[in-house]
């Protein structure tokens, strides 16, 4: 069949068969020479580069095939990263809501739970803005570790400030409420600027036995334009070293296992977004107990 088409072919146009057969040639060559290459190339090979052979194969064919091409030594020049060993710390400090109703004009109950004798303060109308450049302060040029300390980074820009003792190991309710005759009953519409309550647990005196030297908790709480029900929303540990670490709550609000990557901004967008929603705009004149 194949040689009645050549002689029909050639009979009808001869230049044109000739051309017919010289392409068929070269193809059927450049077939048989690419086998070869690539037996011999396959040979010589490991499994790993058996694509780079049939990437090279293709390209050689003019066909555009997107791959990866993979050498021997990527294996050993990729360096594995070392893990960084846990270090097990002594949290000294510990805090949660207490029992009872809540609100800004009733006050709100916590539960502190402390090591050491400390000094509880609470920082009613603290602004966002105030309590992330004092935790990043921290980082810089660590020297919050006692309520004065603390008071002073946040001044003016709290409304209330009210502080208890708390003796070793006491787990008693303390109940911290603002002045009536402050007259701040809420904290302003959305998006707000500032938190309804901050408490700061610090040792009532300065030792070295403890790496975290203070404790930081902000806290929601309702009011007559948002009653969303009083819950822990952060936990900060700051440590004598400058590091600030974030405390992990569970659904509960409880606290639970101690993060061991450093909170480079202890407070991103997202979370002061979220923030925002829970704290106030409204300025008064600060107030310590």
């Amino acid at each position: 069949m194949a040689a009645v088409f050549l002689v029909t072919l050639y009979e009808y146009s001869p230049l044109f068969s000739i051309a017919v057969v010289c392409l068929c040639f070269f193809v059927t060559a450049a077939m048989l020479l690419g086998c070869v290459l690539f037996l011999t190339e396959l040979e010589v090979m490991t499994s790993d580069t058996v694509t780079g052979s049939l990437c090279m194969l293709c390209c050689r064919f003019g066909f555009d095939v997107p791959v990866i091409l993979r050498s021997h030594d990527d294996a050993e020049s990729v360096t594995p990263t070392p893990e960084k060993p846990m270090v097990q710390v002594t949290n000294p400090f510990a805090l949660d809501l207490g029992s009872g109703p809540a609100s800004v004009s009733d006050g709100v109950s916590v539960r502190p739970c402390c090591l050491e004798p400390c000094v509880l303060s609470c920082f009613w109308g603290c602004e966002v803005s105030a309590l992330q450049w004092m935790l990043q302060a921290h980082q810089h040029n660590p020297r919050l570790s006692s309520p004065q300390h603390f008071q002073e980074a946040l001044h003016p820009h709290y409304q209330y400030c009210q502080r208890f003792h708390i003796s070793s190991e006491d787990t008693v309710e303390r109940h911290t409420l603002i002045p009536a005759d402050l007259g701040i009953t809420d904290f302003g519409p959305l998006p707000r600027e500032r938190y309804p309550l901050v408490s700061v647990l610090t040792v009532a005196e300065a030792t070295d036995t403890y790496n975290i030297v203070a404790s930081v908790t902000v806290i929601h709480v309702p009011d007559d334009k948002y009653k969303l029900s009083a819950r822990l929303l952060f936990q900060y540990l700051l440590t004598s070293q400058g590091s600030v670490y974030e405390l992990k709550l569970t659904v509960g609000g409880r606290q639970a296992l101690l993060s061991l990557s450093r909170a480079a901004n202890p407070v991103s967008p997202a979370s002061r977004t979220a923030a925002q929603r829970t704290a106030s705009g409204r300025r008064g004149r600060p107030e310590t107990a």
